[in-house]
């Protein structure tokens, strides 16, 4: 949120300067993102007046000026604004003078006659995006005066972030009063508007057919309003500062009682309202069509605000378009009206909206705010835009009105949790400051927090008050107080540090994203996995809970290549959610995935040939070897090609990971058609693990041999389908244990090779712990072994 310094200070003194302001608000919980300047830097512009505009004679569309800035000869300047009139007071860039952009003003003939200066519009000063004509200024505006100097430009603006719980700060005045608190001297003492005399009787009937989604709903009625004009200098210079754009009288006001005290307002066409306006919940499907021109359909837990038409607004969030104000409205209906959070929040998003009025609703806004803020906003608009009001009408259900309950704060609790005691009058003065009722208790206080606190519900949040606005560095740092009892960890669970560790040493990265996904995508790569659905999503592509890591990686891996990255490693450590078919338990699976994609190795000199090509099925194959072997029992694990492979992944380039026999994981290229329609430049390779497969292994003794090896090697010509772990299965069944490693060195395929076959080579180690082995024993053991593959694989065996 964006508040002026200036107007800061129409609430509050301030007595530090806007960057030590930003810094002592940071501390007590509104982090100060950006100090920025209230315009551009500029300048030799001054306040003039036109005494004269006549066409010029070379041109149509300028004009020549006679320009007065209160002393010296009045000069001469041609202009070519539409609205540039005798009488009217607009800024003078003099000539010397320097504008926004390094733009310089010197003397020039435009068309033959000679300019001495330029009539400045908002956009060529930097203080507006856009503009269709020069700078208007009030007609009391001081002849010669410095432009930067009238418009009070030497202001600081803080970018102030405010919390999710925190929609009373979402206001100056929110901000003035936690100022206030930290100063101790609370707000000035300013009184409040008073309510506007009406000139009228006419009234607007409103129903509350829903009290406890709205208790409170102010309106009144405005005449003879010109909507047509453009509001206050200050008026619209404020809105700006506060990132505001300025649209026309009436809509101004809305947006600068809302910015000033934290109560969002709307404005009806009154000519368009038909009836009477009736608060209450939507019926099945019925539509409307909002401010913006999008057409929705509410469902029965939306709020609306109606006439005997149809609906004419949702309630706390946008207001429709067939009562919208326009430049030719003359005749407004006022609404400023309290909505309970429960009934706006979550509504919005249901249509992508994220409007300034459902950001506060759904927060919580003051609920006896309303007829004060409806003051204020008659009493603005007559005093520029005129207008005759009717009275100020309070349509209240009174049994539905929020309260705030006490809530107790013990001394010994608090100086627990802080570690730290202050003096009971301090304590008091503090929640004082912060506008909150305190009376003292036998161990303590009850605090009865302020209408617009509705986050405070229990004692910590009382203890946080405290401890934020005494000042954190006011508490002094000391160890904790108390046992600390340590469970120990089981030897099987592997140690996510050497995980994570072992990854990040092959090359990966770690990512973390939302526990939420994308369904669209995550359909697309999982469509017989449900995902459980999100009631109130933050986005239409984050609604879904994940079902898999992959959706993350994946959207993270098109967002490096976007940002032209040609070696991707990326890896993530978090929970899927599985929902059991059939019913609606979802249960969480600590897993382990990881992508990868672009080139082998990096790219450098002595890399060439081979190493250049782009990572495959066997590279990701061997990082998960890696953590295989972490977990001392990396022969437990095999890849399985299956049977029937996730649709996701390349057929023929997919393997199960199974350990003891439980598939555990999966790894494997995906799947073509998905790299096409994802538009990736190179093809990921995929994986991901449940980590409880990857337990250790508990360490046992095994005494080393001191006899010598005997190695032995063999050529296999077996099927295809054979895969390379059922052949070291059947091998290491057949040796006995006197096999102690076995290595295969070569798959060949080729001439000499059967189509369909392939030829794998083994390297047998024979060793025994208490002999060394003979010629025979070993030769025994060889005949065992190939005896058993070509009865088990119908294996041959090549010479």
């Amino acid at each position: 949120m964006k508040v002026p310094y200036s107007w800061l200070t129409d609430w509050v003194d301030v007595p530090w300067p806007a960057a030590e302001l930003g810094a002592r608000l940071t501390m007590a919980g509104f982090e100060l993102d950006a100090l920025e300047a209230a315009a551009p830097v500029f300048s030799g512009v001054v306040v003039a007046e036109i005494l004269m505009a006549e066409r010029h004679p070379q041109a149509d569309k300028l004009q020549v000026c006679r320009v007065s800035v209160g002393k010296g000869e009045p000069v001469q300047i041609v202009c070519g604004a539409p609205n540039a009139r005798a009488g009217m007071k607009s800024a003078l860039a003099t000539v010397g003078a320097k504008l926004p952009g390094d733009l310089f003003i010197n003397a020039a003939r435009l068309r033959g006659v000679e300019s001495q200066g330029m009539l400045a519009s908002a956009k060529e000063l930097g203080l507006a995006e856009a503009s269709t004509g020069i700078l208007e200024l009030p007609d009391d505006a001081p002849l010669g005066a410095p432009l930067r100097e009238y418009l009070g430009l030497e202001d600081s603006v803080l970018d102030l972030a405010v919390g999710a719980n925190r929609g009373d700060a979402m206001s100056v005045l929110g901000i003035a009063r936690e100022v206030g608190a930290l100063t101790g001297k609370g707000l000035k003492r300013l009184r409040g508007t008073p309510e506007p005399v009406a000139g009228r009787t006419d009234t607007f009937a409103v129903h509350l057919d829903a009290p406890a989604s709205c208790p409170t709903f102010v309106g009144c009625v405005i005449r003879g309003v010109n909507n047509r004009g453009t509001s206050p200098v200050w008026l619209r210079e404020r809105l700006r500062r506060a990132g505001v754009r300025s649209i026309s009288p009436v809509v101004d006001v809305t947006n600068y009682v809302m910015l000033d005290l934290g109560q969002p307002m709307h404005a009806y066409d009154l000519a368009k309202l038909r009836g009477e306006i009736r608060v209450r919940n939507a019926r099945a499907g019925e539509g409307m069509i909002l401010l913006d021109g999008r057409s929705i359909e509410a469902s029965e837990d939306v709020l609306l605000i109606t006439d005997s038409e149809g609906p004419v607004g949702l309630a706390g969030i946008m207001g429709g378009q067939r009562t919208a104000v326009s430049t030719d409205t003359t005749d407004v209906f006022f609404e400023g009206a309290y909505f309970s959070p429960q009934a706006v929040i979550g509504r919005a998003r249901r249509w992508g909206l994220v409007t300034d009025a459902s950001q506060r609703y759904e927060r919580g806004v003051d609920p006896t705010l309303q007829q004060r803020a409806m003051n204020k906003a008659v009493t603005l608009l007559q005093s520029f835009a005129g207008g005759s009001a009717g009275p100020v009408i309070v349509t209240q259900s009174a049994e539905h009105q929020p309260t705030r309950k006490p809530v107790s704060l013990r001394r010994s609790r608090l100086e627990r949790l802080l570690g730290v005691g202050f003096p009971n009058d301090r304590i008091a003065a503090t929640l004082t400051a912060l506008q909150m009722k305190v009376a003292a208790a036998a161990d303590g206080w009850t605090v009865t927090p302020p209408p617009h606190r509705f986050e405070i519900t229990i004692e910590a949040d009382l203890i946080e008050e405290v401890a934020r606005i005494i000042g954190f560095e006011a508490i002094p740092e000391a160890d904790a107080v108390g046992p600390h009892q340590f469970r120990s960890m089981p030897e099987e669970r592997p140690s996510e540090h050497v995980l994570l560790e072992a990854l990040a040493n092959r090359g990966y990265e770690e990512t973390i994203s939302f526990s939420f996904v994308d369904p669209v995508l995550q359909k697309r790569l999982f469509p017989d996995r449900p995902g459980l659905e999100l009631a109130n999503p933050i986005a239409s592509d984050l609604s879904v809970m994940r079902v898999s890591l992959w959706p993350g990686l994946i959207h993270a891996a098109l967002e490096n290549q976007r940002r032209q990255q040609d070696r991707i490693r990326l890896f993530e450590h978090g929970a899927n959610f599985i929902a059991a078919p059939g019913t609606h338990v979802t249960r969480e699976v600590d897993c382990l995935a990881g992508i990868a994609l672009g080139t082998r190795l990096p790219e450098q000199w002595g890399v060439t040939g081979k190493a250049r090509v782009s990572v495959d099925f066997y590279d990701v194959k061997a990082d998960i070897e890696a953590l295989s072997i972490a977990t001392g029992g990396s022969d437990s694990f095999v890849f399985e090609a299956p049977g029937n492979p996730l649709s996701c992944l390349h057929p023929g380039r997919a393997a199960r990971i199974l350990r003891f026999g439980h598939e555990v994981g999966w790894l494997g290229e995906l799947h073509p058609l998905l790299v096409k329609e994802l538009e990736f430049t190179y093809t990921p390779v995929l994986f991901e693990l449940e980590i409880g497969s990857l337990n250790v292994r508990k360490p046992e003794y095994r005494e080393i041999s001191r006899f010598p090896q005997v190695r032995r090697d063999l050529a296999v010509v077996v099927d295809e389908s054979v895969a390379l772990s059922t052949l070291a299965e059947r091998v290491t069944l057949s040796a006995t244990s006197l096999l102690s490693e076995l290595r295969i060195f070569d798959v060949y395929r080729g001439p000499g090779v059967e189509t369909g076959r392939k030829s794998v080579a083994l390297g047998l180690i024979f060793q025994d712990i208490s002999r060394t082995l003979t010629d025979e024993d070993v030769e025994q053991l060889m005949a065992s072994v190939v005896t058993d593959l070509r009865a088990s694989v119908n294996a041959r065996i090549r010479e």
